[in-house]
């Protein structure tokens, strides 16, 4: 039986097992996935292990992303812009390394109606989860992206990256122009620990679609709050990214697309 797997630490946690386990299903696909403990010190070796015995691919998830890149024979372009990659396959060319996180934002908007073309937005953070997904943002369409963080020397560094791709703009979270932001998008772990962005509510007025990128059983902290400042917002975390990332990783590996929309239904439920 062909054999993927997730790599991370931890990884207790992780969804993709079920689901890739729910996309097999569907589409008739006789596989084998695993979650894997990597030790933090010794990835690289883990997933070697894991090819040479068979592994034909597999998704990595914190704290590897950057060490799989490295690992990668080769790199696909959004890969390469996102320096990080989040999965893996052991090709007849070697290993090659890709990054879906940036799709799945796309796919996931796109599945909750929010049009992108000629669109401003809103991009809080700069960091990883912020570069995944400027490139696939602007190859959807996106007219203007400004990205603000708490360091701005970090933002203007990531817009000056991917101004050959797109208008994008890189500020501080003061200094945030004022426009009509179409979508914004939280890339930062702040609703992990229940914070919100230090940023003027009075640019959220309006807003039509607030992303947050993290996701759990109730509304975040983030989304909770731009709430407060506009009552026609829409809101939506970042669980259908979760599943849309996935499904891309499963059609690089099976050339076979899934339905995502049960499987969304499903782990919402």
């Amino acid at each position: 039986m062909d054999k993927y797997a997730v790599f991370g630490n931890p990884i207790k946690h992780s969804k993709s097992p079920v689901i890739h386990a729910q996309f097999a299903n569907q589409c008739a696909q006789e596989i084998e996935y695993q979650a894997i403990l990597a030790p933090v010190d010794d990835f690289s070796s883990e997933v070697s292990r894991f090819f040479a015995a068979g592994g034909l691919g597999a998704n990595v998830t914190l704290p590897f992303k950057e060490q799989a890149l490295k690992l990668a024979d080769k790199l696909t372009e959004r890969a390469r812009l996102a320096g990080a990659v989040n999965t893996l396959i052991n090709s007849h060319d070697g290993i090659i390394g890709d990054n879906t996180d940036g799709q799945g934002l796309v796919s996931d908007l796109k599945n909750h109606d929010i049009e992108l073309k000629r669109k401003t937005i809103l991009l809080l953070g700069a960091g990883g989860a912020a570069k995944g997904c400027i490139y696939p943002l602007f190859q959807a369409g996106v007219k203007r992206i400004v990205v603000a963080n708490r360091t701005e020397l970090r933002a203007k560094e990531l817009a000056e990256q991917f101004c050959s791709y797109g208008n994008i703009q890189g500020v501080g979270l003061g200094e945030i122009p004022k426009d009509n932001y179409h979508l914004v998008i939280n890339s930062t772990s702040s609703s992990v620990s229940g914070d919100i962005p230090a940023i003027d509510p009075s640019l959220l007025a309006t807003t039509e679609v607030a992303y947050d990128m993290f996701y759990s059983d109730v509304t975040t902290s983030f989304l909770t709050w731009v709430r407060q400042y506009n009552e026609e917002v829409k809101l939506v975390d970042g669980l259908g990214m979760l599943v849309e990332q996935a499904a891309e990783a499963f059609y690089l590996w099976r050339n076979v697309r899934p339905n995502t929309k049960s499987v969304y239904q499903w782990l919402r439920k």
